[in-house]
Order: C-alpha cells, then sequence, then structure tokens
C-alpha cells in the first residue's frame, strides 16, 4: 500500500432505494421515508469500524418529471438528520439525475454517473478523499453491484427482491449476498475485524 492510499480513508457506499430505506418508487416526501428497521445498527457498526458513509443514488425521476431535483436536497437533509440522531454521520449524497428518456432535455442523456457505470462513486472518492480499493458498494440489485466493481470497490449484494433481472457478469458477481443491511455490515466488518 503506497503512502496516499495510507492517507485516504474507506468508505461504505450505499444505494439509497431498497437499501437504506424501503422502496417507494419516486418519492421525495419525506414523511414517507422509512429505514429499514436493522439500518442504524448496521451503520453504526460499520461506522465503529472506521468506514465513511455514503450514499449513492439513481434518481431518474428529476429527468422524467416526477419531482424537482430541489425536493431531493430536502431528502438528503432528512436522511442526515436521521443518522445525526442516531450519533451517525453520512460523509456525502450523491445522485445521478439522468435518464436518456428523460422528458427534461437537460437531464435526458447518457452520463457517466448513472450506475451501473462508476462515476458517482469516483467522483465522491476523488472530492472525499477515500480509497476506493478498500471501500465497498452495498445495493440491492446488480447494477449497484456493477458500479462498485467498475470503480474498483468490493461489493455486497442484499438480496431482498429488488432485483428482478439477474443480468449475470464478471462485473456483476458481487463478493457477498446476503439478506440484509445488518448482513452486509457483519460481512464487511467480519473481513475488517
Amino acid at each position: 500500500m503506497n503512502q496516499e492510499q495510507l492517507s485516504k480513508r474507506a468508505a461504505v457506499f450505499l444505494d439509497k432505494d431498497g437499501t437504506l430505506i424501503k422502496d417507494v418508487p419516486y418519492n421525495v416526501d419525506v414523511n414517507r421515508i422509512e429505514l429499514f428497521p436493522d439500518a442504524i445498527p448496521a451503520l453504526q457498526r460499520i461506522t465503529d469500524n472506521d468506514y465513511e458513509l455514503v450514499i449513492i443514488s439513481n434518481q431518474s425521476g428529476i429527468a422524467l418529471g416526477k419531482f424537482e431535483e430541489a425536493e431531493l436536497i430536502n431528502v438528503e437533509a432528512h436522511l442526515c438528520q436521521i443518522l445525526r440522531e442516531a450519533g451517525l454521520v453520512l460523509s456525502g449524497f450523491y445522485y445521478c439525475p439522468h435518464h436518456m428518456d428523460g422528458s427534461r432535455m437537460e437531464y435526458a442523456k447518457v452520463c457517466d454517473c448513472r450506475k451501473p457505470r462508476p462515476g458517482l462513486l469516483r467522483r465522491a472518492a476523488a472530492e472525499l478523499q477515500l480509497d476506493l480499493g478498500t471501500s465497498w458498494m452495498v445495493g440491492d440489485i446488480l447494477n449497484d453491484v456493477e458500479a462498485g466493481r467498475r470503480a474498483g470497490c468490493r461489493t455486497v449484494l442484499i438480496d431482498n427482491g429488488g432485483e428482478t433481472e439477474w443480468r449475470q457478469s464478471a462485473l456483476r458477481t458481487p463478493d457477498a449476498i446476503v439478506r440484509t443491511l445488518h448482513d452486509a455490515a457483519a460481512h464487511i466488518c467480519g473481513q475488517q475485524e
């Protein structure tokens, strides 16, 4: 490990919908946001093992005209508040507003930030001084896994019914498949403890 890697921190990159919170399609109503029951203890274990917490999320609802980008800022603030009340800090909240079939032309494009592409993870790593090689991407679909692997992270798939296509390839093969975020934290931290 070189000196630059030693000075960088590791992170657990988390998909938001279906991984950290219950998936309600295109939801930006903070009153409908519900963390999974095991989320707080799982995140506490992750941070106790010196990982930063970073959300990485596709938010095509912006491009599709389902909600305004500003509304997503309220979601970020709400999640930060929930975590802060549990003594946790969210180091970053990164989202892709694009979709090539979007109705809003400024967002209707192919980009490098929409998972399964790795752009959001690379951007977060650069801005937050994170080491992708010692970090993890956790999500509930194989696009999350592929984004993590493309960025150079280890990956965990939470098999909770979110994935419906199961298109397999080397880039879509996670390091671990678990049932819950608690199990993901146990796997990640078990590798370190």
